[in-house]
Parts: structure tokens; sequence; C-alpha cells
């Protein structure tokens, strides 16, 4: 994509310019989208982008720009163009000179595809899809199904100054099912979604007959449900998405892009007690074919598993270059963006609580009244203190430890920090879920996710 007298010229012309630190990336994506309604073809699309990013440090000032244009004089021009932003004409060092060592490191293929795109045709997709259309029918009350698959093929490149020289390939693949369901009592949906880091072996992995049927099922039942209660109750929070609360209510105030410039509310709170001993948080980019996953981060450095929080005290945060220049903590591979259009900050892989030893059975004993927040939907957060409100996609009334009837339009509102606070139980059937985050950085493929856990108090939105 790029070659290495090239990149040496790039880098050591911007460090000649008075930069401290040069980094260029560049990328080459395949992407393909299928959508279909009721089988019918809505949308059939495909492209490759490829393009190129160039960042400078000047000290913890930094520059970046893009351009789809890869030739060397182009490239040239463009860290000209940044080095002028900051007055240009700096030192002329010994590395600005030239004889840049690259260490080059072959990805270790942890995450790479067995099937790949070209091995079946778009009919061969629309048969593995119909197979979710045809299980999400589960009665006369789904009147649509939509399903969208999502194949993305992204090779990169990241040098820099202090001679790394890194390439990775990520593979991704996801289809989502939505199931419409009316009757004379009004309209809902139900959704499934997998996703993993993986060719279309996905098909395999995740039977696209299973997440059909949740899907209907799920639509099926919110039709006979009841207005969600109102008030603080105890929660029980399902596992898979039901991590997207933590992810975002918390997971964001760990990351450097808040903590370095104080706007998190656990900005210097390293060694500190920030939640319940039953909590151990964890983000971790290494884990085989996860939909957040990468062999290296968006800087070039190696991604790993990153444990935040342990037994209910922060252990870490997550960092890329820039914070930790700004923090002095050390990096962990944190650093993520959408595409060569986007500098890289610190962001999230795969981000989950780890297992506990509850059973499941036991998180709702001795509850009078409560909510089952079986499915979790999406929300709003508040940056820098965590206040949330999330609507619960699938939900059921507790009472007297037993799990009743289903009900509609619950939101649970709270706070991260004091949420995670709250939490007395965790169970052992962790499983996480595929999802994209937007933040400053573009939107990126993570996974959330958790056991089953039982929250003492939440407040309920609803109209029940």
């Amino acid at each position: 994509m790029l070659s290495e007298s090239t990149a040496e010229r790039l880098i050591a012309h911007a460090l000649a310019q008075g930069a401290d630190f040069a980094e260029v990336y560049v990328e080459r994506t395949k992407n393909r989208n299928l959508r279909l309604l009721d089988l019918e073809v809505q949308e059939a699309t495909s492209g490759i982008e490829r393009g190129a990013g160039i960042r400078l440090f000047f000290g913890t000032q930094v520059v970046y720009a893009y351009t789809n244009d890869l030739s060397e004089a182009n490239l040239l021009e463009v860290t000209d163009t940044l080095a002028r932003l900051k007055g240009g004409g700096g030192r002329v060092d010994a590395r600005g000179a030239g004889g840049l060592d690259f260490r080059k490191t072959a990805p270790a293929g942890r995450h790479a595809p067995e099937r790949p795109f070209e091995a079946r045709d778009k009919r061969w997709r629309i048969e593995r899809l119909a197979e979710a259309d045809a299980a999400a029918r589960v009665g006369p009350e789904i009147k649509k199904v939509q399903i969208y698959l999502l194949e993305r093929d992204q090779e990169i490149l990241v040098v820099n100054s202090e001679g790394v020289w890194n390439t990775d390939r990520r593979v991704r693949t996801r289809y989502m099912v939505t199931a419409i369901a009316e009757n004379e009592q009004g309209m809902q949906t139900g959704f499934a979604g997998p996703g993993l880091s993986v060719g279309l072996e996905l098909f395999d992995l995740e039977p696209p007959a299973e997440h059909g049927r949740a899907a209907g099922e799920q639509a099926r039942t919110l039709l006979g449900a009841r207005p969600a209660p109102a008030g603080p109750m105890p929660v029980v929070i399902g596992n898979a998405f039901g991590g997207v609360i933590f992810h975002e209510a918390l997971g964001h105030l760990l990351e450097t892009t808040s903590v370095a410039r104080k706007t998190s509310v656990l900005t210097d709170k390293l060694g500190e007690q920030i939640a319940s001993n039953a909590v151990t948080y964890v983000d971790d980019g290494t884990l085989p074919h996860a939909w957040g996953s990468s062999e290296y981060d968006d800087e070039g450095a190696p991604t790993e598993r990153t444990v935040l929080i342990e037994k209910g005290v922060l252990k870490s945060y997550m960092v890329d270059r820039w914070g930790s220049l700004m923090t002095g903590y050390r990096p962990t591979g944190s650093g993520r963006r959408q595409d060569y259009t986007f500098a890289p900050t610190s962001r999230m892989r795969n981000t989950f609580i780890e297992a506990g030893d509850a059973s499941i059975e036991s998180l709702f004993e001795g509850i009078e009244f409560g909510l089952y927040a079986k499915k979790m939907g999406g929300g709003q957060v508040k940056p820098g203190s965590g206040e949330y409100n999330f609507a619960v996609q699938e939900g059921y009334v507790i009472r007297n430890g037993r799990v009743e009837e289903p009900v509609k339009g619950a939101m649970l509102v709270g706070k991260g920090p004091e949420s995670i606070q709250r939490i007395v139980a965790v169970a052992a059937d962790r499983k996480n879920a595929p999802g994209m985050c937007g933040s400053l950085s573009g939107s990126i493929p993570v996974e959330v996710g958790q056991p089953h856990l039982l929250i003492s108090e939440i407040v309920v939105g609803g109209e029940g």
C-alpha cells in the first residue's frame, strides 16, 4: 500500500519540519451491503475505499490530514501543509536526515477468516438469509421481515517515526434481522443481529434460523405486553447486549479521550474502590474473532486485554498515544478510528463485566417487585458524568421472585458510576454482543457484554 522508501521520506520530511513524532496510516477497505425486505432485494452495493492519513505531534499538540491520493508528491505536500500549521522550519536532527529502521512484525493471524467473501455468490447469501426470514414468521402476527447483511474487509498499514511498521487485516461480517408484528393492539418489532470478525463462516457459527426465530418471538411477545411500571426498584439485567449500559455510561468515562481532559468523573481515581466487589470490568481487543478485535490498533500498537476494574477497584484506563502523553499512563493499544478520514482516539474494543459465581435463579430470589430487563435497546448518556437513560427492548415484571408478564416502554435512568456500585450479584453466564460505537474518531465495531446481574435499585420510567 506504501513503499518503504516513500514512508521513510515522508517521516524524515515531517521531522525535518519540526515534528516530534510522525505517523502515516494507509487503508484499503472493501464493503458489501445487501438488504432484503420479505426476501425482495432492496439494496445490493459494493465498493472500495482507499486513502491515507498523516498525523504530526508537536509536543502534545496534534495536527492531522487525510487524502485519497497516495502519490509520494501529494503525501509530501500534505505533510508540508500540516507542518505549516505549527510554523514549520523546525530542527533537523539525525532522524530528520533519514536512515529510519522500520521494525516489521507479521500479524499472528488470530482473527483470520476461514471462508472469504468471494467463495459464494449473492444467490447463496439470499438462500441463507431466507432461513432467518422463514424462522422469524412465528405466527400470523409477523407482517414483515427485514434483513441487512454487512461485509467488510479492511487492510491497514501504520508506520511512524519510532520505527513501527505494522499491517493488519480486519474481516467482519454481520447480519441483522428485524421482525415487525402487528395486530389490533398495535405494532411491535423484534431484533437480532449477530456479528463476528470472520468471513462467511458466520452463517454456520450463528445459524440464521436461530436468530430469525428470536427476532420473531420477541416482536410477538411485545404485542401483548402491558405498560411498564415506574419508580425506583431492583432490576435484573440480561446478559450479552445488557452490557450496553456500562459501555456507554461507564466505559467512555475510562477512555483517556475524556480522562486526559479531566471531563470524566473518574479522572484521577486509579486505585480507588469505584464499584462493588462483584464487578471486574475488562476491555479486551485480543478475543479471537470478536467483533471489536484486531491484531493491532489504529496507531500500530498491539492490542491487549486491559483489566479496567478488578473487584471494584479501578486498575487502568484505556490509553492511546495522545492520552499517554497527557497523563503519563501506559498505552493500552486502544487507539481506534472509523477509517483514514479520522485521527485515532482512545476507544473501547470488546468491553464486558466478567462472570461471577451466582446462579441466575438466585438473582430473582427475594425481589418482591422489580423489573427483568431481558434485552436492552438504545439510549442517551451525558458525557463526563455518565448519566443515562436506556430503553428496555424486552422486559418483564418480577413479582415475589418470579418472572411474570411482559411489559413495554420501560426506561432505565441513572448514573453509570453509581449503578456499578449497586451491582450486588453477578451470574456466570457471560455473553458478548456486537454493536457500533460513535465518538470523536467515528463509528467503530465494538462488543459489549456481561452475565445476568442484579442491581439493587434503578429508577424505571414507564407508564404503568
